[in-house]
């Protein structure tokens, strides 16, 4: 069976594409805040409050999309970075090592909130990027980088996200 790779709104006829279906951030929250839960109700101590939950599953979130600083996918990302900003390559290592760093900090509780408020910041920095890949029409594994009217509000929910549980 082929594997079918979505982006983000992607409604092809034929496919099995829909909104929320693939894209990596979105999956990764709508996956492990239920576990974690689940593990909590289960017994372990670790996740026996919403808040640890809330904060792993997003801690795990950023592990994943700051591993693709450091993947294939490292050029997409390059690409995304607006034309007028210098040193795109060195633009993307360092909000990778951000991003992971956020992600291990959230797990601390003497860091979380160091740890979500830099990340909010990073967000905030990194929303006009986004917002400049849509417009370009930049391809991210060879598809349209989100549209602007899911981004927007994608980032704003990732955002009260890591503002709730710092």
């Amino acid at each position: 069976m082929k594997r079918i790779h979505c982006a983000v709104g992607d409604r092809r006829p034929g496919s099995d594409c829909r909104i929320g279906a693939c894209p990596f951030r979105g999956c990764v929250l709508r996956n492990w805040l239920p576990i974690c839960l689940a593990l909590g109700y289960a017994g372990v101590t670790k996740f026996d409050s919403w808040l640890m939950s809330a904060r792993v599953a997003l801690a795990t979130m950023f592990g994943f999309t700051a591993m693709s600083h450091f993947t294939p996918m490292k050029k997409d990302l390059i690409a995304m970075v607006p034309p007028a900003l210098p040193r795109p390559d060195l633009l993307v290592l360092v909000t990778g090592i951000a991003e992971l760093a956020g992600a291990i900090g959230l797990l601390l509780p003497a860091t979380a909130f160091w740890a979500a408020t830099g990340l909010i910041l990073l967000m905030i920095a990194m929303g006009p990027v986004n917002i400049s890949a849509a417009r370009r029409g930049v391809l991210l594994r060879g598809r349209p980088a989100p549209a602007m009217w899911l981004r927007v509000p994608m980032q704003i929910l990732y955002i009260v996200w890591a503002w709730t549980v710092r």
